[in-house]
């Protein structure tokens, strides 16, 4: 007489089934690891991606730059600025052949304006371009239209 009973079938035990609390746990602290991992790896990109905007970004302004020097005979003074390329400047020395050649003033992947100085003080171009980097002070990991300094 092999009749299953209802209560024979309730003998086989459901916890051996089941996961247990710890286990689920456990897999819960693996994926939280390995996605803190990720972020990890994944920030390093965005630094790199950033520094690699920035020397980017100061090429054009750099070719705007010499565009408007072209047309000028003289790029623009220290306190024309950048905004030059994007408004007709006002000061002395005013531009007699001035087009407009960005569509406004441009800022650095970290969200502050570019820096500029006429005549240089680090390049040997006639101006400086430069962004003060992810830490925002005046330091020698700048990013400019100079030679960049290696990194160890």
């Amino acid at each position: 007489m092999n009749r299953s009973t209802p209560s024979s079938r309730a003998s086989v035990n459901p916890a051996k089934a089941a996961f247990t609390l710890i286990e689920i746990v456990l897999v819960i602290a693996i994926i939280a690891i390995l996605g803190a991992a990720a972020i990890n790896l994944i920030k390093g990109n965005v630094d790199v991606a950033k520094e690699t905007r920035v020397e980017s970004d100061i090429k054009n302004i750099v070719t705007q730059l010499k565009v408007y020097e072209s047309r000028n005979l003289a790029p623009p003074s220290t306190e024309q600025g950048l905004k030059a390329l994007v408004e007709r400047p006002t000061v002395e020395p005013v531009p007699e052949r001035w087009t407009q050649l960005l569509e406004e003033v441009p800022k650095d992947p970290w969200n502050r304006e570019f820096r500029y100085e006429y005549p240089a003080k680090r390049s040997k171009a006639d101006f400086d371009v430069y962004s003060l980097g992810k830490d925002g002070v005046d330091s020698e990991d700048d990013f400019g239209n100079w030679k960049p300094v290696k990194k160890e």
